[in-house]
């Protein structure tokens, strides 16, 4: 990877990851169009700068991370975010395999983005305005099975637990701040196994490698530290039919380019 490709996936990754339309899609997305041939060290680099992404949340909701106040409060915070995570570890150690072949699919972020779309076009509609409710267990159970849709590339991780929050019957800035939590220790984890994964088969990351993780992970950082300040407020204000629209229109264009591929080939 170049200097350039570096920086240029770094910012789709920052702009996009908090967004309801795929950042790893739109990752993928990239580096077809800038022509960078897939390799095992490209797919890890698109998962381990979602990281970098993720620490943007830390950050900014620091005081929900450290505990202070009733401790109750806080251990409680801890272990919603634990049983919303265990699906994503259970599935995500089931399906490695067909996940990492799905992320050399362009034809599947295509199709993801259209579906996805459609249904963000419906979703202020059937659910309509929450009221501020409590998030329990359960529910943030459930809200982890729909962070399991988004091991599909093109799905989006904060698209699907926002409308699965809100299906719980949290607020949009509820249901969007525990999503932006919830992704705390699954982007760790899904980079941990990643680089644990890498090396075990076999590859060693050299210098230029880990300065090329280091610099996506500090641009992606940035911006997104940038996006995620104005998310929640645009979400609220204008729901996520923008967000519809924008997936079906490049969900359409990549199914034609994609297409397009195959039959050339």
């Amino acid at each position: 990877m170049t200097i350039l490709e570096t920086i240029i996936i770094a910012v789709v990754e920052g702009l996009t990851e908090f967004l309801p339309i795929s950042s790893t899609g739109h990752m993928i997305l990239t580096a077809a169009v800038l022509g960078m041939k897939s390799s095992d060290f490209l797919k890890l680099f698109t998962i381990c700068i979602q990281f970098g992404a993720i620490l943007s949340v830390l950050v900014i909701y620091w005081r929900k991370f450290i505990p202070h106040g009733d401790k109750r409060d806080w251990i409680e915070f801890y272990m919603k975010l634990f049983v919303a995570f265990l699906p994503a570890v259970f599935f995500g150690l089931v399906l490695k395999k067909y996940i990492d072949q799905m992320l050399e699919s362009v034809m599947t972020v295509g199709v993801s983005l259209l579906l996805g779309g459609i249904v963000l076009l419906f979703v202020d509609k059937w659910l309509e305005k929450n009221e501020q409710s409590e998030l329990d267990y359960f529910k943030a159970f459930k809200i982890g099975f729909f962070q399991v849709l988004a091991m599909i590339p093109g799905v989006s991780r904060s698209g699907a637990t926002i409308v699965g929050g809100m299906a719980q019957g949290l607020t949009r800035a509820q249901a969007a701040e525990f999503s932006f939590f919830l992704a705390v220790p699954t982007m760790f984890a899904a980079t941990a196994k990643d680089l644990l994964d890498y090396y075990q088969s076999g590859f060693v990351l050299n210098q230029e490698q880990i300065n090329i993780l280091l610099l996506g992970n500090v641009i992606a950082f940035i911006v997104a530290f940038l996006a995620i300040k104005s998310f929640i407020g645009f979400l609220n204000k204008h729901g996520f039919k923008v967000f519809g629209y924008y997936r079906i229109i490049v969900g359409l264009l990549v199914i034609a380019f994609a297409s397009r591929l195959s039959f050339v080939d």
